[in-house]
């Protein structure tokens, strides 16, 4: 293994650099038409996977998927902006669009997870709390409609109401599962994606893998609602 990290005091990446000379190994030199025909022929990718950039959380390791199998994009929170056109920088809207409209995917699956970092710096502001980062507190902003719209109060005295967001701080999951029904509905809104599934040639799913325990909630059906899997 390669340990050297040029007197930097930062951690070792050589067992990164080792993992890719096993990979050459194995789909190089083990079987070498497997990447050769991935290069000729080109992708063609059954799934796109909008997955959180969380180091856990790693989608091809999850679903055990060889090269060429998925599409990813990753961001903070595992968000889908809803469609906008404009000058401005929509790099997740370019991955949903290359996907459906040019790799023409079957399945766009929205990946998230317990413990989720984006959705607690979401709460936090949501509570007065706002990061001091440059970018993380805008985009994460994007998840708060979501614990408004779908995590409501059926016991509140004359109704639905808001959860409390403390309520919501210690039960993290809620929103963590609201926020993949959020982007799953800001999927609809891409004009093209929605004609894809309408004709029945696409279909959007929502994904929640819990770092506790290792189980997988997910939709079914069409439908927004995440149950375990059984």
């Amino acid at each position: 293994m390669n340990n050297d990290t040029s007197g930097c005091g930062c951690r070792s990446i050589g067992h990164l650099v080792d993992g890719i000379q096993r990979f050459r190994a194995q789909y190089f030199g083990a079987d070498p038409s497997f990447m050769r025909n991935l290069v000729e022929a080109g992708q063609s990718p059954a799934s796109l996977v909008i997955s959180c950039s969380d180091s856990r959380v790693d989608p091809a390791l999850l679903t055990g998927a060889a090269p060429g199998e998925l599409f990813v994009v990753r961001n903070v929170a595992n968000l889908v902006p809803p469609y906008a056109q404009g000058t401005g920088l929509h790099g997740t809207g370019a991955a949903i669009e290359y996907a459906v409209r040019d790799l023409k995917v079957d399945h766009i699956i929205v990946l998230g997870h317990a413990h989720c970092g984006g959705i607690k710096a979401m709460m936090n502001a949501a509570g007065g709390e706002w990061p001091e980062r440059d970018f993380i507190g805008d985009w994460v902003a994007m998840a708060l409609g979501a614990a408004e719209q779908y995590v409501q109060d059926e016991s509140a005295e004359g109704g639905r109401s808001r959860v409390p967001l403390e309520r919501l701080k210690s039960s993290p999951f809620l929103v963590e599962r609201a926020a993949i029904r959020r982007s799953l509905d800001n999927l609809m809104t891409y004009p093209w994606l929605r004609e894809r599934v309408e004709a029945g040639t696409l279909q959007v799913h929502g994904w929640w893998f819990d770092l506790d325990t290792g189980d997988l909630w997910k939709t079914e059906g069409g439908e927004r609602t995440l149950l375990p899997v059984i």
